[in-house]
């Protein structure tokens, strides 16, 4: 599957959570070339209050055993659900795990936030340029010490985002976005 491209607004208005990857490998080397180009978001000072855990390759077993222990279940047997979702996360290729540093000063935890958001924007669209896609989580268990424990978080850091990625299989159809005249205020005098 190729994704065809004029410009970049036509990048922004194709690229879709993918949730149906081939099970081709992606190479670390196209990881880190998107990474590069990703780092130029804007961001305050020039803090670049970014890290990244890469799962890749046999990689992603590390990630799924910490999400298996992450679920704790009465009489510590892994319960069906978490089977179902373990095996889905080792059908995706790649799971990347973004992370920031959490300042108490709430205004450069705010500006913190918003450029790795901002890198993360940068990582889809350019990912999704070269037939990559992914989808972005933050679900509950990014919270569980335990999973952050196993994935290699340290104390201090937040999980913005785990990144769970490949080439893409389907593309989903687009949701219906509201018209953006009904979400502006102008104010000209």
């Amino acid at each position: 599957m190729t994704i065809e491209h004029k410009s970049i607004d036509d990048i922004i208005r194709s690229r879709r959570s993918i949730t149906s990857f081939k099970q081709e490998p992606v190479p670390t080397d196209v990881i880190i070339d998107l990474l590069d180009v990703a780092k130029w978001a804007p961001n305050h000072k020039m803090t670049e209050p970014w890290r990244f855990l890469l799962y890749n390759g046999e990689g992603t077993e590390t990630f799924v055993q910490a999400f298996i222990n992450s679920q704790p279940a009465p009489g510590g047997e892994v319960s069906e659900g978490v089977k179902k979702k373990a095996d889905h996360f080792r059908s995706i290729p790649v799971h990347l795990v973004v992370v920031m540093p959490e300042d108490p000063r709430q205004k450069t935890w705010d500006e913190d936030h918003a450029a790795v958001s901002a890198l993360i924007q940068n990582f889809q669209l350019a990912a999704w340029a070269r037939d990559i896609g992914m989808i972005w989580r933050s679900n509950d268990w990014i919270y569980n010490p335990t999973f952050r424990e196993k994935i290699g978080v340290e104390p201090g850091e937040k999980i913005v985002a785990t990144l769970m990625l490949g080439y893409i299989q389907d593309i989903p159809k687009p949701k219906k976005r509201t018209d953006i005249k009904d979400k502006l205020t102008i104010i000209e005098n």
